[in-house]
């Protein structure tokens, strides 16, 4: 089975991009976590690492750990990192039994057996003889082959090589396809989500069948990425609301963003290679966001989207 393509060369027509500014933040572990219906628990918050490069993500993984507190990393086998993270795992000062690592299954290798054998170079990649949560990247557009695909995540999760098991990007008729079928939930269900696109019906799905939500593009991207014929530029970095909020607090308008995801019970995780932001990021739980602060960013809900519509969907699906 080849080696999927890095996303940066997958999305390379869409030409997206993440931009933060620069911080001095300051080391803290203090992070809770949220029990999963695996059995097992996941940080709140952790450190993504898409859009880079295998060097690029060691030095991220290894600042996130030992410098800055973290024990929640995710990446996935489109990234073209997994190498990357191994490597930090494996110099870091921490038991990996104290460390949350996710991993994805890219869309290419849908199906029981490729899904089996592409988990199985992930985690070659990773060094590692098992992950906390594996991932389905994508739905995509064929429900039969999505739930072979399930099949096989949960004969890994059967193995123990997986903790939990879950999905990225399902909307409701995607989780409730799951849910129809019996047998094992997902524990997580990975979504863009941020202030302009909060996801409650998905969010309402997953609280009524135990599954917990968490954030990609948490802060909400500052380019329009293409993905989605209805995505649109997303400018909550400096948005006046947002960052009036974190003047009030004496934060940055990626902590209020960070800190509205934790408050409302999702689990986090912005991305950065920057020592300075990756500090920054965690640096949120010495304040707490007002409900007129809640009730004023609740007011940006637009509906849009910096990445794709999961119901069109289907680059990378196989053939």
């Amino acid at each position: 089975m080849s080696r999927p393509p890095a996303l940066s060369a997958v999305f390379a027509q869409w030409n997206g991009r993440t931009v933060a500014s620069r911080y001095a933040g300051s080391m803290t572990t203090n992070v809770p976590t949220i029990d999963l219906n695996s059995g097992t628990s996941i940080p709140q918050l952790g450190l993504g690492v898409w859009q880079a490069s295998n060097e690029e993500t060691e030095q991220a993984v290894r600042s996130a750990i030992d410098d800055a507190g973290y024990r929640h990393i995710d990446t996935a086998a489109a990234y073209g990192n997994e190498e990357g993270v191994g490597r930090a795992l494996a110099a870091a000062s921490v038991d990996r039994s104290e460390l949350f690592v996710t991993t994805k299954l890219w869309n290419a290798d849908q199906g029981f057996e490729s899904a089996k054998q592409a988990f199985d170079q992930s985690l070659s990649r990773l060094g590692l003889d098992y992950v906390d949560l594996y991932l389905i990247h994508w739905p995509l557009l064929d429900d039969d082959r999505l739930l072979r695909t399930w099949d096989a995540l949960e004969e890994i999760a059967q193995s123990g090589r997986a903790k939990a098991i879950g999905v990225c990007n399902f909307e409701p008729r995607h989780l409730e396809l799951l849910v129809n079928r019996g047998g094992t939930l997902p524990a997580v269900d990975q979504v863009e989500l941020h202030p302009h696109l909060p996801q409650q019906e998905i969010r309402d799905v997953a609280d009524r069948h135990g599954i917990v939500v968490e954030s990609w593009s948490p802060l909400g991207g500052t380019s329009n990425s293409g993905w989605g014929k209805d995505s649109k530029p997303n400018t909550l970095l400096t948005d006046p609301l947002i960052s009036r909020i974190g003047e009030q607090h004496g934060k940055s308008p990626a902590q209020v963003l960070i800190r509205w995801h934790l408050q409302n019970g999702l689990v986090v995780i912005p991305k950065s290679v920057n020592p300075d932001r990756i500090a920054q990021n965690i640096d949120v739980f010495d304040f707490e966001l007002t409900d007129a602060d809640l009730g004023d960013i609740a007011t940006l809900n637009d509906g849009v989207r910096v990445g794709a519509d999961p119901n069109e969907f289907n680059v990378g699906a196989p053939e």
